[in-house]
């Protein structure tokens, strides 16, 4: 980043941390929400930048994320052929609600490009369908936040919704087609959303925002001085030399966790909502997923393999099996080849709590997919037995893996296609196609595609015990050594 001139910048900010638990089993804790691909091939990443890119032109977008969404969500970024080059990353060590993210990306704003320059914040998980609309939305809250505002997106509800927030719009402002926020209000109950719903005065909190860095620095300094001060504290302890820029874990851990809504939007004088209708969605649910379904003659929307049998407003979505559904009724059916999820649609909220359970059993599936993602390509699992776990590993070109060993497992590595280049001790050599190498228990050891395309392997790991955290690193390129 440069330092800025005298003129306003709108810089795209897009919160990316959300696990979105109501989407078990395909949004899970180390492939969340934003990475889900919808019914079009792109993800609700993708079209989060795209949609930031449309708005902003060629600002920098600061995407606010963790070390492990940042390599993936770079390389669904580098894909897409709107990407400049202009992304910049703020990286955190852990989940402390939206507040301390954005008091850190307005300091970084405030710092390289300038207090009066605007921050437009979108959490990557949201659905805009109207880019026109949305555009238009955001060109009148720029307009309020340029003049003191802390602007938020309302949107015109077409339902009594009790899944989301509402705000109150208050008296309308001349400048900018918003309104002065009389009150945010908290999900209601039926009765108290369709009540809402015929007042139209009440709208759905977007939990997307426009304000300048300053005026948003000063509110919070204002009225929660303890998340600013230790927000402060981070900012000026991180080398903002690297790229990405990391914030320092220990510093960061003393940030109270609280959102940007409850530490100064619901407190604040000078909050205004410009009220629209843009296709926004929080995908929230799978009923919401549903909906971006069209629908057969029966109500049933099926995507992947499926057999309908006398059944009616099913949403289904199989990728590897078949799914047969006979006489049933509203039902969502989600098969991920490891894990099958059978909810009533009119249920689809209550996933979470299958979430909840699962993590007290401190079960693999609420972490992992049977292909999980790591900076240098992709993992699939093959077997999970007592005695071995077979993996199908993808190495991408130019990539390495850390140097590390198993205290509890060997492993035998067997390369399909392309050529590895495996250190094993002290020694060296390459492997390629139909080689294979055996890894003992507590050697160091390591894998690198010098290749210029990827390499994919078997890996059999023996021994008793399987799990990820059986992993000791020594050296690592993605910075993973503890």
């Amino acid at each position: 980043m440069s330092q800025a001139d005298s003129r306003a910048a709108l810089i795209p900010v897009i919160l990316s941390g959300g696990a979105g638990t109501r989407l078990w089993p395909v949004s899970r804790r180390a492939h969340p929400k934003p990475f889900m691909e919808l019914v079009d091939g792109e993800t609700l990443a993708e079209k989060t930048l795209l949609r930031a890119k449309a708005v902003a032109g060629n600002a920098p977008v600061i995407t606010v994320t963790s070390r492990d969404y940042y390599f993936y969500t770079r390389d669904l970024y580098n894909g897409l052929s709107t990407s400049g080059g202009s992304e910049k990353f703020l990286l955190e060590p852990m989940g402390r609600n939206t507040a301390p993210a954005i008091a850190l990306a307005a300091m970084c704003i405030q710092e390289f490009l300038g207090g009066n320059s605007m921050l437009l914040v979108m959490p990557a998980d949201h659905l805009v369908k109207n880019l026109r609309n949305f555009e238009a939305a955001v060109s009148e809250a720029s307009q309020l936040a340029a003049e003191g505002y802390l602007v938020t997106f309302g949107i015109h509800p077409t339902q009594p919704e009790i899944g989301y927030g509402y705000i109150r719009q208050g008296e309308a402002l001349t400048l900018g087609g918003g309104y002065r926020v009389a009150e945010f209000v908290e999900k209601p109950n039926e009765a108290t959303a369709i009540r809402y719903l015929e007042s139209g005065e009440f709208h759905w909190n977007s939990g997307m925002f426009c304000f300048q860095a300053d005026t948003f620095l000063e509110s919070l300094a204002r009225y929660a001085p303890d998340v600013h001060d230790a927000a402060l504290r981070v900012w000026e302890a991180t080398d903002k030399s690297k790229t990405p820029i990391e914030f320092p874990a220990e510093l960061f851990s003393e940030c109270p966790s609280i959102s940007v809504d409850y530490a100064v939007m619901e407190r604040a004088d000078n909050t205004a909502v410009v009220v629209s209708d843009f296709g926004w969605s929080d995908i929230g649910s799978w009923k919401a997923i549903s909906e971006l379904y069209e629908s057969d003659e029966s109500g049933n929307s099926i995507t992947g393999k499926a057999i309908m049998v006398g059944s009616t407003d099913c949403f289904v979505q199989s990728k590897d099996r078949v799914v047969a559904a006979v006489g049933v009724k509203d039902l969502v059916i989600i098969d991920t080849g490891d894990a099958l999820l059978v909810a009533d649609r009119n249920h689809a909220q209550d996933v979470k709590q299958v979430v909840e359970q699962l993590s007290e059993l401190k079960h693999e599936a609420v972490i992992f997919h049977k292909t999980v993602h790591r900076p240098w390509g992709s993992f699939t699992i093959l077997e999970d037995a007592a005695d071995c776990k077979v993996k199908r590993l993808v190495v991408k070109p130019g990539q390495v893996l850390s140097l590390q060993l198993h205290h509890r497992r060997a492993e035998h590595w067997t390369v399909l296609q392309g050529t590895a280049k495996v250190r094993l001790g002290d020694e060296e050599f390459l492997l390629e196609a139909n080689q294979s190498t055996y890894i003992p228990v507590e050697t160091l050891h390591r894998l690198e595609n010098p290749g210029d395309r990827d390499v994919h392997l078997i890996e059999v790991q023996t021994g008793d015990y399987f799990g990820e955290d059986d992993i000791e690193r020594f050296e690592d390129i993605y910075g993973r050594v503890k």
